[in-house]
């Protein structure tokens, strides 16, 4: 181990160059298949893995999990008032849900603003940026008192929440030892769930049980951000972004070597970013269009009370956050691509018991889908992060993840529209008459066909499990920089060279990658 590597804490890790570099589109799909075989790597059991993370990245990963987790309880908190609201500003549940697709429209905003800050300026800042903004927009929406107030405020806080996904990976990921790094992507994506689940006890809660109805949900969305952004105040930047920056200042040019990042990033990489958007299209549909109208089918559907629906959702998200948790640790065995078909196939074969059965039974379909979508979801951070150009890595995951979440954004309006073209025998309560829909066969379809466009995609999409964070691996960022400048930075005697050997089939692959690690 160098000093450098005694100063970053990075063990050796693998690095795979980018798939222009030594494989022609013909070969490239032709391997398809053959990298998907399970490289069954020897892992060590998740709390030793554990272990293997020092206070500091425990400290990063919990930032990076609350705010995430915040930022999906926030998210929520519409897709389980839609009633309510639409009772207040006097219209349909399908009017309301456009609240919900505004926030994933302008996610993608804030994703490109704040992402591109957080790689220029730092992680920090941009983030207690985005908890200031969380703060004034959830106490906003909790005063609206019109339909329009309403979706503007949703607006405003879609380019808020687009900003925080990509920060938090990084800042929990990007210093994590890479031996752990799959658990702690599982982990850290289960603050999706974790924030869901709260959403859904919180609005059990404080949803109708005072004189305000809806609002005292919104009103305490705003406290727990305060708390976020001294946590986050207390803390460093990531080593990982520090010896980036360093290298950037030595270079004497800190924005014009920062620009120049992103012309080599856009120049070769730009099939590899648009495949990571349709690839988060797929997800988005993916979870938006397992959860977002879920609650609406209970009650509406097969007549669950509140109480009933909140133990549904709650037993839904602990299956979430045990599969991401398995799921993103098995996939350092298996895989990255191989372990997200496989569980999406499971997740397609759950389908019918998670949407047809209309008694309390539905409670264990419920936990084993939110498994299988969640556990898909687990991957993600970690395939995400070791894709992206290192310089960028930021904006690429969180603009890969917000523009799919554009992509998805009409799912439960699309959903919900539909739903209501399979109308349904009315229920009535004495003159009270509550039009009730199939919104179980449109999820079941519209899930169906999502399943099969991720699994599609995945297995044409390219992996690189293993790839190595250090500025010393990324050929990207000393092309930019210079080698020269990047070897005195890291204290090496010479500059960084590209020695490559020969794989069995003739082409280059990096001496000290590891084994398993797909060129692509």
């Amino acid at each position: 181990m160098t000093a450098n590597d005694e100063k970053y804490g990075n063990a050796t890790t693998a690095y795979a160059e980018q798939p222009a570099a030594s494989m022609s589109a013909g070969r490239y799909f032709a391997t398809r298949l053959s990298t998907l075989k399970p490289p069954m790597h020897k892992v060590a059991n998740p709390f030793t893995l554990l272990r293997m993370l020092n206070k500091q990245q425990w400290l990063f990963f919990l930032i990076g999990f609350l705010g995430w987790t915040w930022d999906a309880f926030d998210f929520f908190t519409v897709s389980l008032t839609t009633t309510p609201l639409a009772t207040t500003f006097g219209v349909s549940v399908t009017d309301v849900t456009w609240g919900i697709t505004l926030v994933l429209m302008f996610r993608s905003v804030g994703s490109i603003l704040f992402g591109i800050a957080a790689d220029r300026y730092g992680r920090r800042w941009p983030f207690v940026v985005n908890m200031v903004l969380f703060i004034v927009l959830e106490l906003a929406t909790g005063f609206c008192n019109t339909y329009q107030q309403f979706l503007a405020v949703r607006a405003l806080y879609g380019v808020a929440m687009g900003g925080l996904y990509g920060n938090a990976a990084a800042t929990a990921l990007e210093d994590c030892p890479e031996p752990a790094r799959g658990i702690i992507s599982g982990m850290l994506q289960q603050g999706y769930a974790f924030g869901y689940l709260l959403a859904t006890v919180f609005s059990r809660a404080l949803v109708g049980t005072t004189s305000h109805a809806w609002r005292p949900l919104y009103w305490f969305g705003a406290c727990p951000p305060i708390l976020l952004i001294v946590f986050r105040l207390c803390l460093p930047e990531t080593q990982a972004y520090i010896e980036r920056s360093e290298v950037r200042h030595a270079t004497g040019h800190l924005t014009g070597t920062f620009i120049a990042e992103g012309k080599v990033a856009l120049k070769r990489h730009w099939i590899l970013l648009s495949y990571l958007v349709l690839l988060m299209a797929g997800f988005n549909f993916m979870s938006h269009g397992s959860q977002d109208l879920y609650p609406t089918m209970l009650q509406n559907e097969y007549g669950f009370s509140a109480n009933e629906v909140t133990i549904t959702q709650v037993v839904a998200n602990l299956g979430a956050m045990s599969g991401g948790t398995v799921i993103g640790y098995c996939s350092s065995i298996f895989g990255r691509r191989f372990s997200i078909i496989f569980i999406s196939i499971i997740g397609g074969a759950l389908l019918y018991p998670y949407t047809f059965v209309g008694s309390d039974s539905v409670i264990a379909a419920a936990y084993f889908e939110q498994f299988c979508v969640q556990g898909a979801w687990g991957v993600i951070p970690i395939h995400l992060m070791e894709l992206s150009p290192g310089s960028f890595r930021t904006f690429v995951v969180g603009t890969a993840y917000q523009l799919g979440n554009l992509v998805s954004s009409a799912s439960s309006t699309i959903e919900s529209t539909i739903g209501e073209r399979f109308p349904l025998s009315p229920l009535k309560d004495g003159s009270k008459v509550t039009q009730r829909y199939n919104y179980g066969l449109v999820i079941c379809i519209f899930m169906g066909c999502v399943y099969a466009y991720v699994i599609a995609l995945t297995f044409l999409g390219p992996e690189n499990l293993g790839h190595s964070f250090r500025v010393g691996a990324d050929h990207d960022f000393e092309d930019a920089a210079g080698h020269d400048v990047v070897a005195r930075v890291l204290h090496t005697e010479e500059p960084v060279h590209r020695d490559t050997d020969s794989s069995d089939d003739g082409h280059p692959v990096e001496k000290g990658r590891a084994v398993g690690a797909e060129v692509v």
